[in-house]
This record gives structure tokens, sequence and C-alpha cells, in this order.
């Protein structure tokens, strides 16, 4: 579906998942032997609102360090990016990142937000729309690791356009999802295109372990909404406090794991099926995996992308990468 009425911005296409994909989405993650969700479907409404929490707990170091290290750049990016370049946000989670990003750049011609969730997609862009309005800004409601096309509403006679990945989401997904993900947005940037991401490093395990467990339990329930909403949306019989978040870094496989653990034998209900539960069983809903710098070069390079500049902050947390397409 594509509309264009809404108030106050250029264009949106609404490509939103229908809620059966969500229904067909559990019902075939809970079959497996070790459940699963994917946490794409964390971002509704609410569950968007719960990661901008995140985003400010003191233990989560990604969102501000980002930040900061945007800050720090923003001269830099003024001098690489090409003025008059179309901006594409994969992702469109604090605005204060894209902010950062916008107003670095030298006279940016158009802005793309893609998310999944809606009211929080719109929310953004008309802010956006707002705040600079000499900037033309549309919107995408999609699954970004979706495969998209340029939509026909956007600018199709600039070719330098600038795909924006910041927070390190590319982490969210495997290696070998991250590499089908960064060649769909090769395609959509096409020849002339640019990459700016944020990726998020290997460090201690304290730190990382603290991030995703801060203390005042936005991880938690950011994890727990994703029950909320299959009790909400798709009608599921189940006691939400029965079950427990869980984050920790697996070594081996370099990534944070986070799971919704049973909390006692139980059996829960949805779409007319019964998936059993023993106690410490559980839901695995997210991982985040920490790279190298030459870890992601390499991934990079081979989805079609030249390294051009790799800044850090002083700590070597994270990292921004500015590529080019081959």
């Amino acid at each position: 579906m594509r509309d264009d009425q809404i108030e106050g911005i250029g264009y949106f296409v609404d490509l939103q998942p229908e809620t059966e994909d969500f229904l067909a989405t559990v019902l075939d993650g809970l079959s497996q032997q070790q459940k699963s969700i994917p946490p794409k479907f964390f971002y509704d409404a609410k569950g968007s609102k719960i990661f901008d929490q995140i985003c400010e707990a003191p233990e989560y170091y990604v969102t501000r360090t980002e930040i900061a290290l945007m800050n720090e750049i923003a001269g830099e990016i003024n001098e690489l990016v090409e003025p008059g370049s179309i901006v594409v946000e994969y992702g469109c989670g604090s605005s204060l990142k894209i902010r950062a990003l916008l107003s670095a750049l030298p006279d940016p011609a158009e802005y793309l937000a893609i998310d999944i969730s809606k009211s929080h997609l719109i929310a953004t862009v008309k802010e956006i729309a707002a705040d600079y309005p000499k900037l033309r800004v549309g919107a995408i409601c999609a699954d970004f690791s979706d495969a998209l096309n340029w939509p026909a509403e956007a600018n199709a006679e600039r070719d330098q356009r600038l795909a924006f990945f910041p927070g390190s989401t590319i982490g969210n997904q495997t290696p070998e999802e991250a590499l089908q993900f960064l060649e769909r947005v090769r395609h959509l940037v096409g020849d002339n295109g640019n990459l700016l991401i944020g990726v998020d490093l290997k460090k201690d395990t304290d730190v990382l372990n603290r991030a995703y467990n801060d203390a005042a339990g936005y991880t938690a329930d950011f994890n727990l909404n994703l029950l909320r909403r299959i009790k909400d949306e798709l009608g599921g019989e189940l006691d939400i406090s029965s079950f427990e978040h869980d984050a920790f870094y697996n070594e081996d496989l370099s990534r944070i794991e986070m799971h919704l653990v049973s909390r006692l034998e139980q059996s829960i209900g949805i779409g007319g099926r019964q998936f059993d539960f023993l106690k410490g069983e559980s839901i695995h809903t997210e991982n985040s995996y920490k790279y190298s710098i030459d870890e992601f070069i390499e991934l990079a390079g081979t989805a079609g992308f030249n390294s051009l500049k790799v800044w850090t902050d002083a700590d070597n947390y994270f990292s921004i990468h500015y590529m080019a397409a081959k």
C-alpha cells in the first residue's frame, strides 16, 4: 500500500508486515528445537519507546558513545560526503543520530527513513521534516532486512545515496544474514553510493554483560514486551510473569544472546496451538554480534563495499565506518 497523504512529509510507503506474518513467524519459531522469535518483533510503539530508555541507561554505552563519536567526526563527514546526497536511514531509532548526521552533511537533498514500527516511524519523520524544512523527507514502513527497491516517490535523478545504519544494529544479524543485508544495501545505493555504519567492537565481557542487563530493567522490559505483543495482538494464552529476561556474552560465537527463560514447567497457547516448556527452557529472542575492525571490513568488502575511513572512540568500544560501493 502506498500513501502520500501523511501531513508534513513528502511521501510514505507502507510495506509493514501483516499480523498474519507475525503469527506465522511465532508459530514457526516456537516449533523449533531451540525456540526463537526474531528481534524485529520487539519494535511496536511501546517497544520502540522502551528501546529509547535503554539508550539512556548508564550501562548501555552504545548510543552515547556513537553519538559522541558522530559529533566528534562531523567535520570529516562533511568533507567526505557529496553535497546534495540522499540519506537513507535503516531503522530510525533515536533521532539524535540522524540529527547529528544531517547537521554535519553539506546540503543533503533528501532523507528517507525505513522502519518496521509505523507509529514510531511517522512520529520521527514528522519531527525531522518540521526541524529541517528545506529537506525533502520520505518514509518506508517495512522490515529493512527485506530486499527493497528504490521507491518511485523518491528522487531518482540523484545517484549520490548515503545509507546510514547506526546503533550496531548490524550485530542483530548472523554474519551470513549481515552479508546478505549489506549486499541489498549495496544494490539500493547503487554504484555511486556510500555507507556510514556503526559497528560495536569486541571488548571486556563484563562491560558487555552489564550493557544488556541494566539495573533499571529496561532491557528486561524490552525483551518481555515481545510476550506482551503475543498476548495482546495474537491472543496468546500465557502468563508473562512466568518468563524472565536473560542476556549473556557467548565468547565462542562473539555475540550477546538474549533469551526469555521459563520460570517453571508450563504450556502456552498461541493461534490454536500449544507449546510446552520445561523449567529453564528459553525462547532465543536476539543476538548482538561483536566484530573487530578488520572482521567487519572483510565482511563489507565481500558485500561490495570498500573501506574509506574508520573512526573509534578513545576506549575502542565502538566504530563508525565510511564505505564506498565498489
